[in-house]
């Protein structure tokens, strides 16, 4: 790894000094090599599909890689065009979802389809500016979407790429006008003929060359007209608070019978509306839980203490009994699937 060694001077926070016109068709030549011999192999990357680009993009937000690619498989064998998306109901769309979290997201792509269908007869648009008109879908979807499916050049601006153009720069986030800047450097770099591969090579960069801490100046394709060269000043992450709770697998029944109570969260609730969960649970005195998970959601890490009774007890638990069997039918919240799976009611 290249030591931190910033040149002597920035490029100038006043202005958007850019590269020369020589220089950007060096970088983007540098990049695209980069991207073609290093590019991880991902499902969507194999495709011009509009609908599966968008659908992996949505996943993409706020999650890893690792994390989306069996969620992605998933999702597309239950809706394989965006004709059946629009044709079921929310709670179809997430109970297929569940455990990805952010569950905004599945909600919003779910109406956004149902515009398409309905409104522009099935036709995805095929520009950043009509994309952005659909319901949840922001400037860099609209962006990454439209250049990988459509080839329109327009750049996609997202927290790795904005690091990286940071970093080349040897801007400061802390500076007035840097997100405009970075919008300009962006603007002027995406290749006008590839520009589909070119954000997938400034993302691809970001992800796995020009990490957060400790970068891999070596192998970077753009070591030459970096500024940097080195670890570059990154927000402040927020310190993840700890909470601690009790939840109960309540059971009754046997076999093909066998059925678990759980309690669906209010329509109008802040996090994952409509989503249903184990119920919280009061042990008594001296009781010991079967086991201990740990769950985070958004800035919160939750310890949840686990317990597992049967029907029988004369304790009472809110909620509605549900058969084991149609467990994969629900939306249930990540945790929920976490200690169902742990106690071999679902797999």
């Amino acid at each position: 790894m290249a030591a931190a060694a910033k040149s002597a001077t920035a490029w100038p926070a006043e202005e958007v000094a850019l590269p020369a016109a020589d220089e950007i068709l060096n970088m983007r030549g540098a990049l695209l090599g980069w991207y073609a011999a290093h590019k991880r192999d991902l499902p969507w990357r194999a495709t011009r599909d509009p609908y599966r680009i968008w659908v992996s993009e949505i996943m993409l937000q706020q999650t890893r890689v690792a994390a989306v690619l069996e969620h992605y498989r998933l999702f597309l064998a239950a809706f394989p065009t965006v004709e059946a998306l629009a044709a079921v109901s929310e709670p179809e769309v997430l109970a297929v979802w569940s455990g990805l979290g952010y569950y905004r997201r599945a909600r919003m792509l779910h109406r956004a389809a149902k515009v398409v269908v309905e409104e522009l007869a099935g036709a995805i648009p095929n520009t950043a500016e009509g994309l952005r008109a659909l319901p949840g879908v922001g400037a860099y979807t609209a962006a990454a979407v439209a250049s990988i499916a459509f080839s329109e050049p327009v750049a996609v601006v997202d927290g790795n790429v904005e690091r990286v153009l940071a970093r080349v720069a040897g801007w400061s986030a802390a500076e007035a006008g840097f997100a405009t800047r970075v919008r300009t450097f962006a603007d002027t770099l995406v290749h006008p003929e590839r520009p589909g591969d070119f954000n997938q090579g400034m993302m691809e960069l970001g992800a796995t060359v020009c990490l957060p801490r400790a970068p891999l100046c070596l192998g970077c394709p753009w070591q030459p007209w970096c500024r940097t060269r080195g670890e570059h000043a990154v927000p402040v992450r927020r310190v993840q608070q700890r909470q601690h709770g009790a939840r109960v697998v309540w059971l009754r029944g046997s076999g093909l019978k066998e059925q678990v109570r759980l309690v669906q969260r209010a329509a109008d609730a802040s996090l994952m509306a409509g989503m249903w969960e184990l119920p919280v649970y009061e042990p008594i005195a001296g009781e010991s839980p079967e086991f201990t998970v740990r769950h985070a959601i958004t800035v919160t890490n939750h310890v949840v203490e686990v317990y597992v009774a049967r029907t029988g007890r004369s304790r009472r638990v809110e909620g509605e009994w549900v058969l084991v069997s149609e467990l994969a039918q629900r939306a249930l919240t990540g945790l929920t699937r976490k200690v169902l799976r742990r106690v071999g009611c679902m797999t």
